[in-house]
């Protein structure tokens, strides 16, 4: 959503992020959902990812930071409603300190603004997407909000941008225990998403082996970036992370080999825009067929 917001010309700069539509240009937020829905995604993200302090301050948040979320669910829900197919809103969980940063998780301020997020956003949304988790704590902390809730809930990884060895969180933790742990916690997918495409067929790999040693058949997804590998001392706020611009055929070869390694849900995340996804829907089509 960020980046096709910022492509599309539509108020962007940090610290805001995509905060920054929602707040001064809440239809460019609609239109930027209504260009994927029209090159076939069928799961839509709400716009709440910059709605914590880290993005907005803590002095906005406070003042600010349900009626924004709540207002991000409603455009989704706005245009999910208006598509002509079936389209779910994911009600977003995000990062509530700062993408790709295990180091700065503070779990009992984290559950605070993971329930301030889910309050606003519920009775808007058809499922539920925590993501960009970057340690099996901030997966324990989500978990405890989204026990409240009957509709389906997926738990979306952040993974060290690397190929070598066992695929890994940002923290360094395992993706066999993170996806042991959303098998005790009920959760309904085990996602990989904001890493490099090279680092997702491990982790595909990896969490399919680990669902078939328990017995369980739960969705597996993905949804790539497509910006230059993120190290360790990354700061969300600093820059705009640089982008390697991948074309959607690049994109759709990545999501063949995940798909081949049993990723069941493939879309997009930061600069992964609506050509890819139109590139991805026609795949799909022809799976169909």
């Amino acid at each position: 959503m960020g980046r096709e917001l910022k492509r599309m010309g539509a108020p962007f700069s940090q610290p805001l992020w995509s905060a920054q539509a929602l707040i001064e240009s809440p239809q460019c937020v609609e239109l930027a959902h209504t260009n994927f829905i029209d090159a076939g995604a069928q799961i839509i993200t709400t716009n709440s990812y910059a709605c914590v302090p880290f993005h907005l301050g803590q002095e906005r948040f406070n003042a600010e930071g349900a009626n924004l979320a709540e207002k991000a669910a409603k455009i989704a829900r706005l245009s999910a409603d208006k598509a002509s197919h079936a389209v779910q809103v994911a009600g977003a969980l995000p990062p509530a300190f700062g993408s790709y940063r295990p180091d700065l998780f503070r779990p009992a301020e984290a559950k605070q603004i993971f329930n301030l997020l889910y309050q606003a956003q519920d009775q808007y949304v058809d499922i539920w997407l925590a993501e960009t988790i970057s340690s099996l704590e901030e997966l324990d902390a989500i978990a405890s909000i989204l026990s409240q809730t009957e509709k389906s809930s997926y738990y979306a990884f952040t993974l060290a941008d690397t190929t070598s060895g066992s695929a890994q969180l940002r923290s360094g933790q395992s993706v066999r225990e993170a996806t042991t742990r959303v098998c005790a916690a009920g959760g309904d997918g085990v996602f990989f998403n904001c890493s490099v495409p090279e680092a997702m067929v491990n982790a595909v790999t990896e969490a399919k082996q680990v669902l078939d040693e328990l017995g369980r058949s739960i969705e597996i997804g993905v949804y790539a970036n497509n910006f230059t590998p993120i190290g360790n001392d990354h700061e969300a706020n600093d820059t705009i992370q640089a982008m390697r611009e991948l074309t959607p055929q690049d994109y759709l070869e990545y999501s063949k080999a995940w798909f081949e390694s049993g990723a069941t849900i493939i879309g997009g995340c930061c600069g992964i825009g609506p050509e890819h996804i139109k590139v991805l829907s026609e795949w799909q089509s022809t799976l169909k067929s």
